[in-house]
């Protein structure tokens, strides 16, 4: 990662909308319409997107929230989780990931975690190689 990338929380319509991009790379049903309309709704849930520059491009993105659990207490629960496909494999998906885990570590929580769609095998093997691991079956039922 280069000495110029930086994380931020996006806080302004613009810095929100600026993600849409990278995150529709992850979400690629999701119009920005959609985007636009449900972040209001999950930042009432205390939803927050995080972003990483670098060279003043974003070039990875992270939806998360803090929530408090019966089964593992006040977690850090990565909604969303993507690099630029342009900017993969040069450190940035690991600095997105270290600085939310420092953030969990700085908010007090005891469990950060995330879901992961079971044909990510990429994402897989880089969360094995960042130390975690499955812990459990995430389950779904369309309504």
């Amino acid at each position: 990662m280069k000495a110029s990338s930086h994380v931020k929380i996006a806080k302004s319509a613009d810095e929100i909308s600026g993600c849409f991009r990278v995150m529709k790379q992850l979400r690629e049903t999701l119009t920005p319409e959609e985007f636009n309309a449900r972040m209001p709704i999950q930042q009432a849930e205390g939803y927050q997107i995080a972003f990483l520059l670098s060279e003043e491009q974003i070039v990875a993105v992270a939806g998360f929230r803090i929530i408090h659990m019966l089964s593992s207490g006040k977690t850090l629960y990565v909604d969303d989780l993507v690099t630029d496909a342009a900017s993969r494999s040069r450190g940035f998906g690991e600095a997105i990931l270290k600085w939310l885990i420092e953030f969990a570590r700085s908010s007090g929580c005891q469990t950060f975690s995330l879901d992961s769609g079971v044909h990510r095998r990429r994402a897989h093997h880089f969360y094995f190689a960042q130390g975690m691991h499955i812990s459990d079956f995430h389950f779904e039922l369309s309504l």
